[in-house]
Formats: structure tokens, sequence, C-alpha cells
């Protein structure tokens, strides 16, 4: 399996920066975001009908057998999407063929900017395993309720420069049969990630 991951030294020194910023703070809280969501655990998530990053209509029933491990960001992330989207795909290497029954999707907060041809650029340079989601701002904020996703866009730090995204940041593990089974933490490292999914992966 072909893939450029991010340097390690890199996604380290991303998440050190992170935890000065509101993105971090909600990243480091990601394994408790999901119970601001109103109801039990067993609401998270739901129906949803997205585009992938080869231009397919992709629906909840489009992995069947599949666990999923979903997760929210957005292409322009400097610091915590990379870092997480880096230790998952080794994380999967790591599994064997334990992660043929899974199916790890990335979903953009950021559809303006990315389309199915930079989400596909994007994922690929992490895994082969990878599909990244993206849809209409309708589609993607139901998605993004279902799941209770916290999303707030900030100005541009500069006239011409991207705008950027404060996100929480969970990793989602979905059984087949659409429930959820267990938030992974973002700041896992990738030994503790792999524990987890082993775990609940049958």
């Amino acid at each position: 399996m072909t893939k450029r991951r991010v340097p390690q030294s890199r996604s380290r020194s991303g998440l050190a920066l992170a935890c000065g910023s509101v993105a971090a703070i909600l990243a480091c809280a990601s394994l408790f975001v999901w119970l601001a969501r109103p109801g039990p655990a067993e609401t998270i998530g739901g129906p949803f009908s997205l585009t992938d990053d080869h231009g397919q209509p992709v629906t909840e029933h489009s992995f069947p057998g599949k666990y999923l491990v979903v997760y929210f960001g957005y292409t322009m992330c400097p610091d915590i999407c990379p870092a997480t989207l880096n230790t998952l795909a080794a994380s999967l290497d790591r599994l064997g063929r334990k992660a043929d029954r899974i199916q790890p999707l990335f979903v953009t907060i950021d559809p303006a900017h990315d389309t199915p041809a930079v989400l596909n650029r994007y994922v690929s340079a992490f895994s082969t395993r990878l599909r990244g989601l993206s849809g209409s701002d309708g589609q993607l904020k139901k998605i993004a309720d279902e799941y209770g996703v916290v999303r707030t866009l900030h100005a541009p730090s500069a006239p011409h420069a991207p705008a950027g995204f404060d996100h929480s940041a969970v990793l989602y593990l979905m059984a087949p049969d659409g429930r959820f089974v267990a938030p992974i933490p973002v700041e896992s490292s990738e030994t503790t990630m792999v524990e987890a999914i082993d775990r609940f992966v049958s």
C-alpha cells in the first residue's frame, strides 16, 4: 500500500502548537465532546448523503459489513487534522487483516474549499484506505448535527489568506449496523489507537 504521511516530528509539533488555540482545547476534550449531545450516546450518527473524493455519491449504506471510523476536519487545518490522520493511517497498518473490516472517513467541514478533487489529493497523502467526503452546506450540517460536531468559522488572519475553523475533534467508531461504539481521542498515541480499535472491532 503506497502512502505519503506527515513526518512524525511535524505531527508532534503541530499538536504542541495547537494546544494554545481554541481548536486544540476542543480537540484535547474530544473524548467528551459526544457527551454534550442531547440524548443518549446511541443517538450519535444517522443517515447521510454525501459525495466522496472520486465524485461518487455515498450514504451510510455504502460500506456494508464495515466498521466506520469517522473524523470531521478540513484540508487547510494546520495541526490537529494532519496529525490525527497520520496516526490513524499508521494504526490501521498495524492492525493487519483486521483493518479490512474498517472504513476510515474524513468528512470536511469546509465544503467551499474541499471539493472532491482537493479531498482526493489530501486523503491519498495519508492512506489509500481513507475516503474523503463532502457535500452541500445543508448535507454537511445534517451529518455534523448527527455526530454533535462543533464548528466555528473565524476570519482570515491576513488579506487573501484562507479562513480557518475551530472545530471539535474526535474519531467516532461506528459499528456495521450504524451503532455508535466508542469515541477515540485524537491525541491518542499510535499504540493507544491500535489498542482501542482492536478492542472493539470483532
